[in-house]
């Protein structure tokens, strides 16, 4: 399986729409995850027409009844389990302070059992690749708005095939 990650697309503030090659550069994935920090659902109308879109609600979205936006969505792929929400844990974090983390991240209701294998997160506004001990953070950084500045940023590619996960940050 082949997921497109995205984050922090900040539009129409910005850009006034997502870049072109931000769609090329998606296309033949199975599923994009966007990590929050959308503003207009426009951009998820327009991922959408790539392929299955979900995304976590970003400290600058506002709460919606779009079903694809949710505080965090916790995934099961190819026998992996993947959270996907906006704000992760700093990088570069231990493997002492995963535990602590995951901890306060839980939503009310759960139990605490369900820990990711892969945690896909966004708002720092840098792309990196951390292995936290077993558990793998992607953070694809920002198609439009890397490190705070204007213009053509990075996207996450992750890839899963019999409970392996490859994953890498393209360049726009």
């Amino acid at each position: 399986m082949r997921i497109g990650l995205i984050s922090d697309t900040h539009v129409p503030w910005v850009e006034s729409a997502i870049p072109p090659q931000v769609l090329e550069a998606l296309r033949g994935v199975d599923l994009i995850l966007h990590a929050g920090d959308i503003y207009s659902h426009v951009v998820l109308d327009d991922l959408e027409r790539v392929a299955p879109v979900l995304a976590a609600l970003g400290d600058d979205d506002y709460p919606t009844d779009d079903k694809r936006i949710q505080q965090r969505h916790v995934l099961h792929l190819e026998g992996l389990t993947i959270w996907l929400l906006h704000e992760g844990p700093h990088a570069p974090m231990s493997a002492q302070w995963l535990p602590f983390w995951l901890k306060h991240k839980y939503l009310p209701g759960e139990d605490g059992k369900e820990r990711p294998d892969i945690i896909i997160s966004g708002h720092e506004h840098k792309s990196f690749i951390d292995h936290i001990g077993d558990v793998i953070h992607i953070n694809s950084g920002s198609a439009t708005f890397l490190n705070y500045e204007r213009g053509p940023g990075t996207l996450g590619m992750l890839e899963i095939n019999n409970k392996k996960a490859e994953a890498r940050i393209l360049h726009l």
